[in-house]
């Protein structure tokens, strides 16, 4: 068991620790995720428990990979072990018995961006003012009803009495009706329809709770209702579950996260063993205990106090400016003065409260040629083209997919507007069908439009040669397929516009995501592509190895580290935010906030606020953050920190406001440019070639004994050519029956 002897004396108790409920209270840095991997490997080298019979269940496709590959170093790959996302593990159980719930296999998940598109259709269909009810509204009240497992029909009898209660009532079901109806679940669903699932079947419980005999949580401060029910259910069997979290770290109540979860583990599991996790490996001793010295004005935490074994190292810096472009100012300069030693432009962070803080940061750091990058700006896999060839992606692993085939019907263009779109969807909807059920009606499409006629057949034919031969192709024959087959990369290029040659470039790189994914598992399916790409979360796309300062909120930085940390805009109002004054609890949840931005910082922590700020358009005076006035100022240095009241929430009309909207930054393109060289038109090339290589060998000339090699299948040998079919039988997988249009394969 030389592979413990690295654990300290707690660490080393919670991974031997094998029956009965454990809550392992890991404080910032202090090694939780060493602590979780050595005990699922504990569990598998001395106590002989089969990997088979462990599920380990996290937040963050980052978190579990990497407790995935540590995990891997301590016991060998190939592992047969579910170590996955809370939405990961149930779409994998869904997958697998969605129909006895009313769904089929093939279901599709809608992200955001598909669930603002179908709130809208709702609202114009029930003829709602959308001013009055703007569909993130909705959509946020629909999410936490589910969170807590609320249907439609218990809200509307909870809110029928009075007239809001009642729109909103009806918008969520009919949200939940179109759902239903193309097959598809948001995210939210994911963990509900499993929780439903196992709640209605009690035979499907009881496979999983004896498969998943040892159940770890990670983050369990995090979860909420719906989470929480999932894991109770899967324990309650055999009641080896360890839980993972800080109740100091928990701000993501605004999301549906719920405190009490990890508060009253005891008490829902008894005899549960708790071990304190309370030595800090990441942080210098200063910026600890003025960490401490905040949190620990919280009430009703569990108390712990971290501590380090480190030098105490510098004190916390602190900086009050005249406003916010002379607090953007000094952060850069503090950068450029720091970087002069080993640091490197990757070892900074700027954490601020909210998105719109990050322009000034950005022009500071612009004028000093300083490279960034924003973390939860405009996500790749949001961009428009990306998100048209999405649809165009999940049409083929689902054609009952309504909301995909609206988006692109008219991508590039059909000669289909918006009215003729919707006497489809109304004749669809009286026929009982879905649009593409209705689409294949060639009585239907030759009532279109004269010159939208052709381009519908042969969008129509297209997607369903690909849909019906989806698991005979590679993601990549399908995707090159599409793009070419359906004219939308033709259109880009006729448009010869710098912009339309940017959505080239994106498309063209996405080839590169289906690479690498394909090179990780050559026997990828189409459904199993769309739900990674699903359920990419934003903190996946942070890089720590690209060399640029990162600017983010404080509650995209949990879970990461920096040398150096800068905390600005340290004013009441700001941080702790306005609305959190409004709410039980919310001073303590932003004060949790605070304690989570301060422990990221590894050797250097600066904290600033400006005396006169504009944002959002207005221009005030400030009071310094109440988090500063709990700082122990012994461990402070820089400017003093005033404890009388200062003039705030004074507005200066005279100044002008020079904020207008808050945008997003699109990552790298705002800020830095890493210069990484990509093969966009290489694979452009690649793409039309095999395309053409594969409509002039439609048909082809095979015959029976030729020896031939397929993109996905390898080597296999021709038995039999039929028409447009040919019968292959493969080394690997066996005899396969083949679309001869669309097969991609060769003589050898």
């Amino acid at each position: 068991m030389d592979y413990l002897n690295k654990l300290n004396p707690q660490q080393r108790e919670a991974a031997i620790h094998k029956e009965g409920p454990l809550l392992i209270l890991a404080g910032a840095g202090s090694g939780k995720t060493s602590t979780m991997t050595h005990r699922i490997a504990y569990l598998i080298k001395e106590e002989g428990i089969s990997p088979y019979h462990i599920l380990a269940v996290t937040f963050t496709n980052k978190a579990a990979k990497e407790m995935r590959d540590r995990v891997e170093d301590l016991i060998g790959a190939g592992v047969n072990m579910w170590i996955l996302t809370f939405h990961s593990a149930c779409l994998r159980i869904l997958r697998t018995y969605a129909e006895r719930i009313g769904y089929s296999k093939d279901f599709v998940v809608y992200d955001p961006t598909d669930q603002k598109v179908v709130i809208k259709n709702c609202i114009k269909e029930q003829n709602v003012d959308e001013k009055k009810y703007p569909p993130a509204y909705v959509l946020s009240i629909i999410s936490d009803c589910k969170e807590k497992g609320i249907s439609p029909a218990k809200f509307g009898q909870e809110n029928g009495d009075d007239f809001k209660g009642k729109t909103v009532h009806g918008l969520y079901a009919a949200y939940e009706n179109v759902l239903k109806k193309n097959n598809a679940m948001d995210f939210d669903d994911l963990i509900l329809r499993t929780v439903q699932l196992f709640e209605k079947d009690d035979e499907v419980l009881a496979y999983y709770q004896d498969r998943f005999r040892y159940i770890m949580v990670d983050e369990y401060q995090d979860t909420n209702y719906m989470q929480y029910r999932f894991i109770k259910l899967m324990a309650e069997a055999h009641n080896n579950i360890c839980v993972v979290g800080d109740d100091d770290q928990c701000i993501y109540q605004w999301r549906g996260a719920d405190i009490k979860n990890i508060l009253d583990f005891e008490k829902d599991f008894k005899n549960t063993k708790v071990i304190k996790l309370e030595q800090n490996y990441r942080s210098h001793g200063n910026i600890l205990e003025a960490a401490h010295s905040v949190i620990e004005n919280n009430k009703g935490r569990k108390h712990k106090k971290l501590w380090t074994d480190k030098e105490e190292g510098e004190k916390v810096k602190y900086y009050r400016a005249e406003d916010e472009k002379d607090e953007a100012r000094y952060i850069a300069q503090e950068i450029d003065r720091l970087r002069t030693g080993e640091l490197k432009y990757k070892d900074f962070a700027i954490l601020y409260r909210t998105n719109a803080q990050s322009r000034t940061f950005e022009e500071a750091l612009s004028a000093r040629d300083i490279p960034y990058r924003v973390l939860g700006g405009i996500r790749y896999y949001d961009r428009k083209e990306i998100k048209d060839i999405m649809a165009y992606m999940r049409l083929v692993q689902n054609t009952a997919d309504d909301l995909s085939l609206a988006r692109i019907i008219n991508e590039p263009k059909r000669g289909i507007g918006e009215k003729t779109l919707e006497k489809l969807r109304t004749l669809a909807s009286v026929r009982n069908e879905s649009l593409f059920q209705l689409l294949t009606d060639e009585e239907i499409v030759d009532g279109l439009p004269s010159k939208a006629v052709e381009s519908i057949k042969e969008m129509v034919a297209t997607i369903e040669q690909y849909s019906l031969e989806k698991e005979n192709l590679r993601v990549s024959d399908i995707y090159d397929g599409l793009l070419v087959k359906t004219g939308y990369l033709k259109s880009l290029e006729q448009q010869d516009t710098v912009e339309a040659e940017g959505r080239v470039e994106n498309l063209l790189e996405f080839k590169s995501v289906i690479y690498d994914y394909e090179n990780e598992n050559p026997q990828l399916s189409l459904s199993e592509f769309m739900e990674r790409i699903a359920l990419i979360a934003e903190i996946d796309n942070h890089d720590a190895d690209e060399n640029a300062v990162v600017l983010m909120t404080m509650h995209s930085a949990k879970g990461l580290e920096f040398p150096v940390v800068f905390i600005p805009g340290m004013e009441d109002g700001l941080f702790p935010g306005w609305r959190s004054l409004e709410k039980p609890g919310g001073i303590d949840e932003e004060r949790r906030l605070c304690y989570v931005g301060m422990t990221r910082a590894m050797q250097k922590l600066y904290l600033t606020s400006a005396q006169l700020r504009t944002l959002y358009g207005k221009t005030d005076y400030t009071k310094e953050s109440q988090f500063l006035k709990e700082l122990d100022k012994s461990l402070v240095d820089g400017d003093a920190i005033y404890q009388k009241k200062s003039m705030s929430g004074t507005s200066l009309n005279g100044f002008p406001g020079n904020y207008r909207n808050p945008g997003w930054s699109q990552g790298g393109n705002d800020g830095f440019n890493s210069g990484e060289i990509f093969r966009p038109f290489d694979q452009l090339k690649y793409i039309k070639e095999n395309q053409r290589t594969s409509q002039s060998s439609k048909g082809g000339d095979y015959q029976n004994g030729d020896k031939v090699s397929h993109s996905k299948f390898g080597e296999g040998l021709v038995i039999s050519v039929d028409g447009s079919t040919i019968t292959i039988a493969f080394d690997s997988v066996g005899v396969k029956k083949l679309a001869k249009d669309l097969a991609p394969i060769k003589k050898i």
